[in-house]
């Protein structure tokens, strides 16, 4: 489980989905092990994420990509959930509105991305302007088959201003995503989020999986890479996660930023009024 860059998307290269385990759990005992290390893990992303909004020099932005029942808001809810909320911010992006839909595609997109400073999270992203725009015939292939290289090319943008870019895509099987699924049915408190249209995009699952396939390819670069992570054990999806937003945090080396002022002398202050404050008592 320590090297969790092996679920890494090399650039150029083409992973086939159907060839990658989403059950895979390789180098973790269970769930009972995998909670105690996402809690350390967690403590320890608070930590990094203080030292990230007080260097305030860069960003992490997070784009969680999955199909329906993949895991998007249990990932938030129990990797990212530890980080304080006052530098971190989630982003759930949906069918756009009248006013996004009258702008080019990523303008929704730059509006929402981080700060200096600042994490930012993406439930969905500007990949679904590839995905469900394709799958679905939104706009014509000549379209969406252009926005690989302008993804790109916004992605180097924010990483050349500081922003540090992780991809993951929650890979679960059609047997798992149905029993998630009747899961929902069964369970008073996850009926709300029954869609007809959760069963309805199942008719589109090899397309889904050939789109992804192609974003993948076209979009993992050393600067925005992507991550395939075996999601049908939610507890080991979580795990892994997590230990790549910590290594790459890590790998920061992310600093307290010095005094902006003069502590000698505001600690003279300090023990001046001290003294006076003591003198007006006696």
């Amino acid at each position: 489980m320590d090297d969790c860059h092996r679920y890494r998307v090399e650039p150029g290269s083409r992973p086939r989905l159907a060839d990658l385990d989403p059950a895979e759990h390789e180098g973790a005992t269970g769930k009972r092990e995998a909670k105690a290390r996402i809690e350390a893990t967690g403590r320890r992303l608070r930590e990094l994420q203080y030292l990230l909004y007080a260097e305030n020099r860069r960003s992490l932005l997070v784009c969680l990509q999955a199909l329906d029942a993949g895991g998007k808001d249990g990932t938030i809810r129990h990797v990212l959930g530890y980080m304080n909320p006052q530098g971190c911010r989630v982003h759930a992006f949906r069918v756009p509105n009248e006013e996004e839909a009258a702008r080019d595609f990523l303008w929704r997109v730059h509006r929402r991305t981080p700060r200096r400073g600042e994490v930012a999270i993406f439930n969905r992203s500007h990949y679904e302007d590839v995905l469900v725009a394709r799958v679905h015939g939104l706009v014509p292939k000549a379209v969406w088959s252009r926005r690989y290289a302008a993804i790109n090319e916004f992605e180097r943008l924010l990483h050349e201003n500081g922003t540090h870019i992780l991809k993951f895509f929650l890979h679960i099987s059609k047997e798992e995503q149905l029993r998630r699924f009747r899961k929902r049915l069964e369970d008073p408190g996850r009926q709300w989020k029954i869609s007809e249209a959760d069963y309805e995009e199942r008719r589109y699952w090899d397309d889904y999986q050939l789109a992804y396939e192609d974003a993948l390819h076209h979009c993992s670069t050393a600067h925005a890479p992507w991550y395939v992570i075996p999601a049908d054990h939610k507890w080991y999806r979580n795990l892994a996660v997590s230990q790549i937003l910590l290594q790459t945090l890590e790998g920061l080396q992310l600093q307290l930023p010095p005094p902006r002022v003069d502590l000698e002398a505001i600690r003279r202050r300090y023990h001046r009024e001290l003294a006076d404050k003591d003198g007006r008592e006696d």
